[in-house]
């Protein structure tokens, strides 16, 4: 998605990777999430009895804080992050379930000094955009349903990303030629 937003605003495309920080056993239950520039979140969850401690949250933390470490070094190829220092970032997600993945986004591009943060995802829970509104200078959602379960269900081919397309989606924005075998664009 944000290859087709940046490609349509003639805009630089860069990743700002962000990792949610799931439930043991719910890994699709955000307790939080994790962003580049030592960017943490944690929700609390009113809606459950027990929820891990601190201890737990940090461990689980850290176990995803690597998996963000791997994809940022395989996405960005030796370049730098985009420069945000008074220019304005403009966020896209999949969707905003819990929102605590797009906080986390908002969060480290405000540390990396955007002067203006814009979220955009086609669905969002009514919780996630309120969240992400008292943060954001604008966002831009194209549904807000009565409720949202998950953000899967708004889609007919949810399919996760393979890291090869990223990176070849990446390529593509910089103008770099695809390589190797199977490094098509969609």
């Amino acid at each position: 998605m944000a290859f087709e937003v940046a490609h349509a605003l003639r805009a630089p495309l860069d990743v700002m990777p962000v990792r949610k920080v799931g439930m043991p056993g719910q890994p699709e239950l955000a307790l939080g999430a994790i962003a580049s520039g030592a960017v943490t979140i944690r929700q609390p969850l009113p809606y459950m009895s027990v929820e891990p401690g601190a201890q737990q949250f940090a461990e689980l933390a850290a176990l995803e804080r690597r998996e963000l470490e791997r994809r940022e070094l395989l996405y960005r190829a030796g370049r730098p992050p985009l420069e945000l220092a008074g220019e304005t970032a403009i966020l896209v997600d999949d969707g905003l379930a819990t929102g605590a993945t797009m906080l986390a986004a908002v969060r480290a591009a405000r540390k990396a000094g955007a002067a203006a943060v814009v979220a955009a995802a086609p669905v969002a829970s009514r919780e996630a955009l309120a969240l992400i509104e008292a943060e954001c200078d604008e966002t831009v959602v194209l549904m807000i349903p009565p409720s949202l379960y998950a953000v899967g269900e708004w889609y007919l081919d949810f399919a996760q990303i393979e890291d090869e397309e990223v990176c070849a989606l990446l390529r593509h924005a910089r103008g770099i030629p695809a390589s190797g075998a199977g490094a098509t664009v969609r």
